[in-house]
C-alpha cells in the first residue's frame, strides 16, 4: 500500500505523540498535532479532520502498512500504546521502501569521489550495506559500533527542525542524580553525537551559560510556539573544538596536557589521536613518546587517560596529574579489599 508524504508525516506525529507517556492524548489532541506538524513540514494550514486521523490509526493498527501498531483507547477518551516500547520506526522496510531507497542510493553513487561530497562517501558505503543487508538476510559486511537500548534517537528529528527553524524546545528532563523529571525550555543550538550517544546543545530559559542534555535522559519532547528564542552568542561550529566529549562549563578554557605513552601504545596513539590539536613533542630511546593535546579538562578526558591505564602517564598540569593518580589508587584499593 503507498503512502504519500503527508500521510507519513500524520503517522509519525502520532507515533510521536502516543510515545509521549507523561500525557494522555484525546483524538482532539491528535488533530491538533497532525494539524500542526502539517503546517510546520508543509506549510499547510487548513489543519485535518477528526475523520482523517481516525483513518490513521487505523491503518497504523492494520498489517497494510506492516505496522500493526498497538494502538489502545482507555476511558473511551485517551490514546495510547499498550506497549510502552512500541514505535512504528522499529518497523523493517518494506519491499517498496527498498526499491525507493535503491534508486536513491543509485543517485547519490554518482557523487562518490566529488571533493565537495566527500562527507557522502561513509554514509553511501553504509546505506549500501543496510540495503545489501535487507536483501539478503540479514548478510552485513560493515559492523558499525551500535547500541541496542539506547533511548532519545526518536527525538533527535524534532530537535533539528526546532534548531533550523528557531523554536523553542520544551523538554521534560530526568538526570541520572534527579528524583524526578522537570520541564527545561531550551533554544537548542546543536545536536552532537559522541561516543554513540547523542545530546543537544542550548540555553535554557532563564540561565546565559550552554547546557548540555542527554537526549536518553529526555522523558517528553514539544514545541513551546509561545516562548521566544534566544540566538546564540558563540559560534557553535567551533564551541567543541577543544573539547574531548561533550561536557563544557562555562568560563572554562583549553589547557596544554602533556603525557607519556608507553612504547606499545605509541602506533595506536599516532594513527589515533585524541583529539585533533594533539602533537608529538618527543620520542625516547625505549620507543615511549610524550604528546601534548590543547583541550578542556572535563569528566571525558579523564575517561580517555583512565581508558589507556599502565600504558600512559599524565605529566601536566600537576593537578591533573594528582586526580589521575588519586582515580588510579582509588582503583586499586578497591581491587585489594575485594581479596
Amino acid at each position: 500500500m503507498p503512502v504519500n508524504k503527508l500521510a507519513l508525516i500524520r503517522y509519525k506525529k502520532i507515533d510521536s505523540c502516543l510515545q509521549n507517556r507523561l500525557r494522555k492524548w484525546t483524538l482532539e489532541d491528535l488533530v491538533d498535532a497532525c494539524s500542526e506538524a502539517l503546517y510546520e513540514y508543509e506549510g499547510i494550514k487548513r489543519g485535518i479532520s477528526k475523520r482523517a486521523v481516525q483513518l490513521d490509526i487505523q491503518n497504523m493498527r492494520s498489517d497494510k502498512l506492516g505496522y500493526s501498531a498497538p494502538i489502545i483507547v482507555t476511558d473511551k477518551k485517551y490514546y495510547s500504546y499498550e506497549d510502552k516500547k512500541y514505535t512504528i520506526t522499529n518497523i523493517p522496510l518494506s519491499a517498496q521502501d527498498l526499491n525507493t531507497l535503491n534508486e536513491v542510493l543509485g543517485i547519490l553513487k554518482q557523487f562518490k569521489g566529488f571533493g565537495h561530497f566527500q562527507e557522502l562517501n561513509d554514509m553511501v558505503t553504509r546505506l549500501d550495506d543496510r540495503l545489501y543487508s535487507e536483501l539478503n538476510n540479514g548478510v552485513s559486511y560493515i559492523d558499525m559500533e551500535k547500541n541496542n537500548l539506547l533511548r532519545g534517537l526518536q527525538h533527535i528529528d524534532t530537535i533539528h527542525k526546532a534548531i533550523k527553524t528557531r523554536k523553542v524546545l520544551a523538554i521534560t528532563y530526568k538526570s541520572f542524580k534527579a528524583q524526578k523529571e522537570n520541564v527545561i525550555y531550551v533554544s537548542a543550538y546543536l545536536l552532537k553525537e559522541y561516543r554513540n550517544r547523542w545530546f543537544v546543545i542550548g540555553v535554557a530559559r532563564k540561565a546565559h551559560d550552554i547546557i548540555t542534555l542527554a537526549l536518553d535522559r529526555i522523558e517528553g519532547l514539544e514545541l513551546a510556539e509561545e516562548r521566544e528564542y534566544r540566538a546564540p552568542v558563540h559560534d557553535m561550529s567551533l564551541y567543541f573544538n577543544d573539547v574531548i566529549g561533550a561536557t563544557k562549563l562555562a568560563g572554562q578554557r583549553a589547557q596544554k596536557i602533556i603525557f607519556r605513552i608507553m612504547p606499545e601504545q605509541v602506533p595506536y596513539v599516532v594513527t589515533k589521536p585524541l583529539h585533533h590539536s594533539q602533537q608529538l613533542l618527543k620520542t625516547e630511546d625505549n620507543g615511549s613518546a610524550m604528546f601534548a593535546i590543547d583541550v578542556i579538562w572535563n569528566f571525558e578526558l579523564e575517561k580517555e587517560i583512565l581508558a589507556f591505564g599502565e600504558h600512559i602517564r599524565v605529566l601536566s598540569p600537576a593537578r591533573l596529574v594528582r586526580k589521575i593518580y588519586a582515580r588510579m589508587e582509588d582503583a586499586c584499593k578497591r581491587y585489594r579489599n575485594d581479596e
